[in-house]
């Protein structure tokens, strides 16, 4: 790798995960449906040579991972193991700018997610600032 990989000033997310009722209230099909909806989503945005050409395998990935944070099993660790998120990340450059394109397209995801998926209303907030500080940590160029 011939780059300089940033690392983010504020280090690994500081703040709470995500509320661990959550998979409780949803249920697990509606986390992969959110993680469906929001790589369909990427899929029409400007970042999406950065996925792999099957973004249903990636969308599950993700969903994965979410689900032992939001109190499920850890399907994610069962399956890949360790999650290293960072690290599985940095083979892409990620600005300021794609961390931004990708909030983006999650914000489009919650902004219907309480009649779409019965997402809680009172939570969004909470889920959102855990992706603000999650992704903060995905970027890797100044």
């Amino acid at each position: 790798m011939d780059r300089e990989i940033f690392v983010p000033p504020s280090g690994p997310p500081q703040g709470p995960g995500p509320d661990r009722d959550l998979y409780a209230q949803l249920g697990e099909e509606a986390i992969f449906r959110i993680c469906r909806d929001f790589y369909s989503e990427l899929e029409r945005s400007s970042i999406r040579a950065m996925f792999p050409e099957n973004m249903d395998e990636a969308s599950k990935k993700l969903a994965m991972f979410l689900v032992p944070l939001m109190g499920g099993p850890p399907l994610y660790q069962m399956k890949h193991g360790p999650p290293r998120m960072r690290a599985r990340h940095i083979p892409f450059v990620i600005s300021e700018a794609e961390r931004g394109i990708w909030l983006a397209c999650f914000d489009k995801v919650l902004a219907r997610a309480p009649e779409a998926y019965g997402f809680p209303k009172e939570k969004i907030p909470g889920f959102r600032a855990f992706l603000e500080g999650f992704s903060a940590w995905m970027v890797n160029k100044a």
